[in-house]
């Protein structure tokens, strides 16, 4: 007697979502939600010495090692679309490189400049002495960080919003900006992260990802300088600006946000080779 396996049923890609610097899962509650009301099964992981794994140093390597884990948890074969902001969005894309079967697309937001040049040099040096400093080196670096923080900041969000939460609040969902007790990443992630990434360019990695791609910005990020570049870089690929917003794209414009995310979702379904519309 012959046996007929069924077929198995479709399933929608898990979604796997990555924060910025200086912040933790947390900013992607409404997120989370939302594409679990549309169907997809979620995860918002902590990066390397953010959140639950603030007691470990960040370094890409080991963000991979989260990004591997937290893909293996829906299963060997089951699709996955990564979702990042800002340095989770710079890991998300060099993890995407590495050309991952299962991946079937990336959504990435403020991310779309090269981390390069004298700004990023100089936040990351001035971090290192407030890391390393004491007596008056360290009064002294401090002073230059608040001054740094503050000039990197403006360039980084243009105004109002919280450069991938690297302030002294954290972004909750919808945009509010309070006071928490949680654990908030010290000075020691910015000189490993900028230390790893600055004097990179990324487009390396836009154009080796086999799976469409779309970039997410805040009108108002002045770290979209390169998006143009990243969009004529990737194979596949679609750019919205979302008006008003920031830096925190998807804390500052929630709602906007999860509809660009629910199109990007519907068009990682379509058929290969199918012309994208943005």
């Amino acid at each position: 007697m012959t046996t007929i396996t069924a077929p198995r049923p479709h399933q929608p890609p898990a979604i796997v979502f990555v924060h910025g610097m200086r912040t933790s899962s947390r900013i992607w509650e409404r997120q989370v939600a939302h594409v679990r009301a549309l169907g997809h099964d979620a995860v918002a992981v902590d990066l390397p010495a953010h959140g639950t794994r603030h007691g470990e140093r960040f370094s890409l390597a080991r963000s991979f090692e989260v990004l591997d884990d937290a893909v293996a948890s829906f299963g060997p074969d089951r699709p996955v679309v990564l979702v990042g902001l800002s340095l989770g969005g710079y890991t998300c894309l060099a993890w995407a490189a590495r050309r991952p079967a299962n991946l079937a697309g990336v959504v990435v937001a403020g991310c779309t400049s090269d981390p390069k040049g004298k700004p990023v040099a100089l936040f990351r040096d001035v971090a290192r002495l407030v890391v390393a400093g004491g007596g008056t080196l360290a009064r002294a670096a401090r002073w230059s960080a608040r001054t740094s923080v503050a000039a990197w900041g403006t360039f980084a969000r243009g105004a109002g919003s919280v450069p991938g939460g690297a302030d002294t609040a954290s972004v909750l969902p919808g945009g509010t900006v309070t006071a928490t007790t949680a654990h908030r990443p010290g000075w020691g992630i910015v000189t490993d992260a900028l230390s790893q990434l600055a004097g990179r360019s990324w487009l390396p990695h836009v154009r080796a990802l086999d799976v469409p791609l779309w970039l997410v910005n805040g009108a108002r990020d002045r770290m979209r300088l390169d998006e143009q570049r990243y969009l004529a870089a990737a194979a596949d690929a679609a750019l919205v600006v979302v008006p008003g917003a920031g830096h925190d794209v998807n804390s500052e414009a929630p709602d906007a946000f999860n509809r660009v995310l629910g199109r990007a979702l519907a068009d990682f379904g379509r058929g290969r080779g199918a012309t994208l519309g943005a």
